[in-house]
């Protein structure tokens, strides 16, 4: 079953969802390494998102994404704000032209999330950052060996375990560097935010698999 702009309206209210349900989380952890303000900023920004989505009669999948995203980027011109919002543009260019999806395709979303993120922050995996969460899933969503539902079942294991890794990292940007070698005891928040992504999506399969056929 394919997946088109309508359908992913879903996808975006879960993670807007799940962004409001994690906002004390996010602001409990970047409180230790950053600003505090994580929670708010990403519960709003995917709120924004989320937003723009229900309300979208735009077909193109490509230009969905990279309006959910200038959404977002208006709604929270903050760094990580930014980041995520560069992450849904660049999954717009990926797709650009195309009305649908197959389920498979979400590794190619992913990744270019993924790249989007990294080309606007220069940060490269195994520097505590949101790429940490986010890069297991990645592999995992690219490799199409298994069905949608144990690929995001994996996904989520392998991003949960990304997380935790960060715990082993020294951190090289943002104000989380100022800590050095002492940041390698906190938990990346980004790459938290990496986590919710994958688990949004996991949800969504979960719903998607649970559909009557007609």
């Amino acid at each position: 079953m394919t997946i088109d702009t309508h359908g992913l309206r879903r996808l975006f209210t879960g993670w807007a969802q799940l962004m409001t349900a994690s906002k004390d989380v996010l602001t409990e952890l970047d409180s230790v390494v950053g600003d505090g303000d994580l929670g708010l900023t990403m519960s709003d920004g995917f709120a924004a998102a989320s937003q723009y989505a229900q309300h979208s009669d735009e077909r193109d999948l490509g230009q969905f994404f990279y309006q959910a995203g200038k959404t977002m980027a208006s709604a929270v011109p903050s760094t990580m704000g930014t980041l995520m919002a560069s992450g849904l543009m660049q999954a717009g260019k990926a797709f650009k032209g195309r009305e649908s999806m197959a389920p498979d395709e979400m590794g190619t979303f992913f990744q270019a999330w993924f790249d989007g993120v990294q080309q606007r922050g220069k940060a490269r995996p195994g520097e505590k950052t949101f790429l940490d969460g986010l890069a297991p899933a990645v592999a995992v969503l690219t490799s199409s060996q298994g069905s949608p539902a144990a690929l995001a079942r994996e996904a989520l294991l392998q991003a949960q375990h990304g997380v935790r890794q960060t715990t082993t990292m020294v951190a090289r940007h943002g104000r989380a560097a100022i800590h050095g070698e002492r940041s390698r005891a906190f938990v990346d928040p980004g790459a938290m935010v990496a986590q919710l992504l994958v688990q949004g999506y996991f949800n969504f399969v979960q719903e998607r698999e649970q559909e009557p056929l007609c």
